[in-house]
């Protein structure tokens, strides 16, 4: 089938309504040029005078229409690329998905490593599967930011972790996009005994050396499941290093700031989880460049609570409990906030931190508990009035787990009145105050 861009709604009084489009037509065309993704359909819709190709029921018509320069169709796409998604091509020691075990949802299996999804949605690209007329297409268009796993800048390495012989290529590439003025966020999935201590040093010394277009540089934990079979044997951080891992990391924060004004580079939330330290303050994150990549994400969440939990009900001398899930990782933090929770309201908060029995001990973050987890850690627990179940735990938009389950099935199997809360501590605030006045 011709590639296309498929509608997937069209807003209500939107310019898209006015001109007849409907969801499920297919942009085929627009003014004579085909579209490959989002991108092109970003650059030709920005003309005032538009010609459309469109494919509706099988028939192609076209519409011309004139609209404002800087007015938007008002239309959403199923899909940001209309040739189908970049696969990854690499076979990484430590790759997560090779990690899954069978049966999930099939969206879960799909490795992508397209550098449109990287401009558009914030999506990690290795760039080992940049063709040169795809380096140019981002040099002319200076498609930016690109969010980069680097991993490693030595050759060799980089190779060896990735399982492909173009991953090599990494600092050469990096330079070329840095000498066209892209903007670079970068991440290094470090792991244990391969590219951390002195290689970690010298992959981040080549990353500063971009500064300004390297805007960040985040260092994470390698992520290990119990689903390894077949696959190269590695091991998680200790506690004590993952302390020698943030004290490397806050001695390249100091020169930076030193020398750049900046922090640059970042420890990952995790690694103060793992090793008992407590979570930076706020400007140590300046502007939170990584902050979904898991950097910074305890703080805003501390800071938003605290600025807000004055706004809870204080005591009203009811008896009512609540059941906080969380992952093993952030019980300690979430345990603090309850207490603070109970002494403001009077109200019970327990914290239930659930042992992840589907990925394996190792895996300890919030964001990868499933349903069948929860429900074993819940058949443990009674008299509750609610359990709070974070908004982290569901697949975005659809409020389903890992394994398939809703809310309502949650609910329902554990015999108890479930409420999805949010990870922000704002939200947290006004949704508990909701729970407990009924407001």
């Amino acid at each position: 089938m011709t590639q296309a861009a498929v509608i997937a709604s069209v807003q209500t009084e939107s310019f898209g309504e006015r001109i007849g489009l409907k969801p499920g037509d297919r942009i085929l065309a627009v003014n004579g040029e085909a579209v490959r993704d989002l991108i092109d359909m970003q650059f030709a819709l920005a003309e005032e005078k538009l010609s459309l190709t469109i494919e509706r029921s099988g028939a192609i018509f076209t519409l011309s229409v004139q609209k404002q320069w800087d007015e938007d169709l008002g239309i959403e796409l199923e899909s940001a690329v209309f040739d189908g998604i970049r696969r990854c091509a690499n076979r990484c020691k430590f790759c997560f998905v090779e990690q899954m075990p069978p049966g999930m949802r099939e969206s879960l299996y799909v490795k992508d490593d397209d550098y449109r999804l990287s401009v558009l949605h914030g999506n990690f690209i290795t760039l080992t599967n940049l063709r040169e007329e795809d380096l140019q297409r981002i040099e002319k268009l200076h498609l930016s930011p690109l969010y980069v796993s680097v991993h490693t800048t030595n050759p060799e390495l980089r190779q060896e972790l990735m399982g492909n012989r173009k991953a090599g290529q990494v600092l050469q590439q990096l330079q070329r996009l840095a000498a066209a003025g892209i903007e670079l966020h970068t991440q290094i999935v470090c792991v244990p005994d391969y590219n951390d201590r002195e290689e970690l040093d010298k992959t981040v010394a080549d990353l500063v050396s971009l500064y300004p277009q390297v805007q960040s540089i985040a260092v994470v934990p390698v992520g290990l499941t119990a689903h390894r079979n077949g696959l190269a044997k590695l091991r998680t951080f200790t506690s004590q290093e993952a302390a020698n891992l943030i004290d490397q990391v806050e001695r390249w924060q100091e020169k930076n700031r030193q020398e750049f004004d900046c922090y640059l580079v970042y420890a990952a939330d995790e690694f103060y989880l793992m090793a008992g330290r407590s979570i930076p303050e706020n400007e140590r994150y300046e502007d939170f460049p990584q902050l979904e990549n898991g950097v910074g994400l305890v703080r805003t969440f501390l800071d938003n609570w605290e600025d807000s939990k004055e706004e809870l009900p204080k005591k009203q001398g009811k008896s009512r409990k609540a059941l906080w899930i969380t992952g093993v990782s952030f019980a300690r933090v979430l345990q603090q906030v309850a207490a603070e929770a109970e002494a403001i309201t009077g109200a019970k908060f327990e914290v239930l931190a659930v042992p992840n029995r589907f990925f394996g001990p190792t895996v300890t973050v919030t964001g990868l508990l499933t349903g069948e987890d929860i429900l074993a850690a819940l058949s443990e627990s009674q008299n509750v009035d609610v359990v709070f179940l974070p908004d982290i735990i569901f697949r975005r938009g659809e409020m389903v787990t890992l394994d398939g389950m809703t809310v309502d099935e949650i609910a329902d199997k554990a015999g108890v009145k479930v409420e999805v809360i949010s990870s922000n501590g704002e939200d947290l605030v006004v949704m508990i105050k909701r729970w407990l006045t009924g407001e």
